[in-house]
């Protein structure tokens, strides 16, 4: 017999489970389909066991950094990566659990193994119920009333440098290393590029980044991609942009490969132990029965309307399948959206400029809306008020003062059209701005706003006061 549900969801990610629950509680008979385990990516092979190592590593640097604080550190300071490691399965488990968990609380069913979509059968006059072949080779079909897809994405494989999982490394594989590399090169210089960068530099291992474009973070800010090179090239990783590989030359060893590129300045030749290729990441809609339905694809992305409907209504899409923000709180928010909207409840419609960007790198990272290039390639007459750590009183005690504030609006109505910020807790800041962006406040209003101090947080308004020339910190 085949299981019926209200939502079948194909797919456990953040985008999946968030959906699930939010379906369950408007009463929703919910069931998830998951070819691996609840959490997907993000939990598994992506934010949470990075972010965890970012941890270890941020604490290590900070202990080698303990006497400036006037903290002596009696004999020396030693890194135990296997120690490293067993923390961030221990998290990830933790988590993992706490997920298991919210399913039984809000009764949604799991259904593990390899789904894919049908078209009309027995079962359903019309496309979107999935077959599921499970572990034991056996079929377990799903019939809903409503479909969301939320399959996710996978490192994507650049011609040439084609990964191997030994020498040339994905995301995916370098969570598999059970020691640390004496040297890595790292080709990508976007968000995954930098924060492995930033963590292996802190753990001790020679990093060289190899971006094809002509700056690090090509998508965010110059002013914060500039400031993040100036700072990582103060702690020794090697920068490299403007590259192009020369595929035939890569040449694979026993302890390491080397590769010949060709920059502005000639060909350069890098021999590391390893090779991570973080150059984006491609959706997961092949192999999941999609040729059965109507739904369209675009560039192997589904295509979607703004509450998340395929060409067939009774279809969603949502997270990296769609494109856009390849971000797990981007799916998530998505996820709650689509599951209201075919619960009839909520607002329709997503405005993605609301939606905070964080790299987790040290410096940390955060944005929201457009950059001072985007707005000005719009039209817009472009006001900027930028402060520096240096002048927060707070960033000076905690002993980590680089980097900056920095608020982009428009001249005429006051609009934010894009905070920025490269520093210390960076991505706990950027929240404030996102309420900001979602109220339509104005920078002034946000400026004149009472913030404690000494915090952080004051870097955000004297930002937004330097607009009018107000700040009162420069």
């Amino acid at each position: 017999m085949a299981i019926e549900v209200d939502v079948a969801i194909l797919g456990g990610g953040p985008g999946g489970y968030t959906a699930a629950i939010r379906a369950a509680q408007e009463g929703k008979r919910v069931a998830i389909v998951e070819m691996d385990k609840l959490g997907g990516t993000c939990l598994h092979r992506g934010c949470i066991p990075s972010k965890a190592m970012l941890r270890s590593a941020e604490v290590y640097a900070g202990l080698l950094e303990a006497e400036q604080f006037g903290v002596k550190v009696d004999g020396s300071v030693a890194l135990d990566f296997r120690r490293v490691l067993a923390r961030r399965e221990e998290t990830v488990r933790q988590l993992h659990n706490g997920l298991q968990h919210l399913m039984k609380k809000h009764g949604i069913q799991m259904i593990y193994g390899k789904g894919r979509v049908i078209g009309p059968s027995i079962f359903s006059p019309r496309s979107g119920a999935i077959a599921v072949e499970m572990a034991d080779g056996e079929t377990e079909s799903v019939v809903p009333a409503n479909l969301i897809i939320a399959t996710g994405s996978r490192p994507r494989q650049l011609p040439g440098l084609e990964t191997d999982g030994e020498r040339i490394l994905t995301s995916d594989d370098v969570l598999r290393l059970e020691k640390l590399p004496a040297s890595i090169l790292i080709v990508g210089g976007g968000v995954i590029g930098v924060e492995w960068a930033s963590m292996l530099n802190d753990f001790g291992v020679e990093v060289t980044i190899a971006e094809s474009a002509p700056r690090l973070l090509p998508n965010e800010d110059r002013d914060i991609a500039e400031e993040l090179a100036r700072q990582l090239r103060r702690r020794g990783v090697r920068i490299a942009t403007g590259v192009t590989f020369k595929a035939e030359t890569v040449r694979r060893h026993h302890d390491g490969i080397s590769v010949t590129a060709a920059t502005a300045d000639g060909d350069v030749e890098w021999t590391a132990e390893y090779m991570l290729v973080s150059v984006g990441r491609e959706p997961n809609t092949a192999g999941i029965g999609l040729e059965n339905t109507d739904v369209c694809l675009k560039d192997g992305f589904i295509q979607v309307n703004q509450n998340f409907q395929t060409s067939e209504p009774h279809i969603y899409a949502i997270g990296d399948v769609i494109g856009g923000l390849q971000l797990a709180h981007a799916a998530a928010h998505e996820g709650i959206a689509a599951a209201e909207h075919l619960c009839g409840v909520g607002l329709s419609g997503t405005d993605f400029r609301q939606i905070p960007r964080c790299i987790y790198s040290r410096p940390e990272i955060a944005a929201i809306g457009m950059t001072e290039e985007q707005a000005k390639a719009k039209g817009y007459d472009v006001a900027v008020g930028r402060v520096p750590f240096q002048a927060i009183a707070k960033a000076i005690v905690a002993g980590h003062a680089a980097g900056f504030a920095k608020v982009v609006t428009d001249r005429a109505s006051g609009d934010i059209l894009g905070v920025h910020l490269i520093g210390p807790h960076a991505t706990e800041l950027i929240a404030e701005a996102s309420v900001a962006v979602g109220l339509n406040a104005a920078h002034w209003e946000i400026g004149r706003a009472v913030h404690p101090h000494p915090t952080l947080s004051e870097a955000v308004a004297e930002a937004m006061l330097a607009i009018d020339g107000k700040s009162l910190v420069i």
